[in-house]
């Protein structure tokens, strides 16, 4: 019991760059935990805002208001990086980690607005903020699917790389194809151009803004639309597989769901040539 206290409550007896280090990097605390949760609901609040500035009715409005609203957003997790850099034991550490470098990337858009017009809207990687949800709520099993899935994406890496290499060595052909069969009329004036008809029809996406004209380029476009629903499955099935493997392994390394499997599947124990479970019925 006198531990839990120790955790939710600060020891003030401290220097106070100790205490402000415990409040902003640690969730243990009441302080802590009061202040991640208050950081994300700023962040919150901030996204929204700079969603809010790009519609033009509101950006009207009530431009001066959102103006006000980002630069306080943005003086205070100025701040607060600045206090992070201060008080952690190893600067340098916490400056080039993901989420020191998301930090710096959350702020840095407010003050290129002043030179450059239009990157205010580049805060909205501010969102990316939001991933300390999971330390702070202590989310430890979306962690280990989270790792699981970063696992996965890298042991499939080269087996999407090759895939891809061969989806744009197919839209390249095929997009030459349709332009020898097309003519300009009908939208291909270009192979770059019929490559990105290629593709768009490769993906399934059909934006409907070229289309093929001639009997034979429309039986070519009803092939590529085939295929494409091919290419739609193989990365989603590489993934899958090394997904399933990736989280075999970070099962087996988490002692407590080697515990959990271990109790699920240990087989009931014998008593006198009869199974224990049987005695009870």
């Amino acid at each position: 019991m006198a531990k839990d206290n120790q955790h939710r409550h600060l020891n003030l007896d401290r220097p106070w760059r100790e205490i402000a280090h415990e409040i902003i990097f640690e969730a243990d605390t009441f302080w802590g935990k009061f202040f991640d949760v208050g950081l994300l609901w700023a962040i919150l609040i901030s996204v929204i805002i700079v969603m809010l500035e790009s519609v033009k009715e509101f950006a009207t409005d009530y431009g001066v208001l959102i103006s006000i609203a980002e630069w306080t957003f943005t003086v205070l997790f100025t701040s607060e990086y600045l206090l992070r850099i201060y008080t952690s034991p190893k600067p340098q550490r916490y400056i080039f980690s993901f989420y020191g470098i998301i930090d710096l990337l959350s702020i840095l858009p407010t003050y290129l607005a002043l030179v450059l017009s239009g990157t205010q809207f580049l805060l909205i990687i501010r969102i990316l903020r939001l991933l300390r949800v999971f330390r702070v709520l202590k989310l430890v099993r979306y962690s280990t699917e989270s790792e699981a899935l970063a696992k996965a994406m890298y042991n499939s890496r080269m087996k999407i790389t090759v895939f891809l290499g061969a989806v744009v060595s197919a839209a390249v052909i095929l997009g030459t194809l349709m332009y020898i069969i097309e003519t300009p009329e009908a939208g291909f004036t270009s192979i770059p151009k019929s490559i990105y008809w290629a593709i768009v029809t490769l993906t399934t996406v059909g934006y409907g803004d070229i289309a093929p004209q001639t009997v034979t380029g429309q039986f070519l476009a009803s092939f590529i639309m085939i295929i494409g629903y091919g290419v739609i499955a193989v990365p989603t099935g590489i993934v899958s597989a090394e997904f399933a493997h990736a989280k075999a392994e970070v099962s087996n390394h988490n002692p407590e769901d080697v515990k959990n499997k271990s109790i699920k599947h240990c087989p009931p124990k014998k008593f006198s040539g009869f199974y224990l479970k049987d005695t009870f019925k």
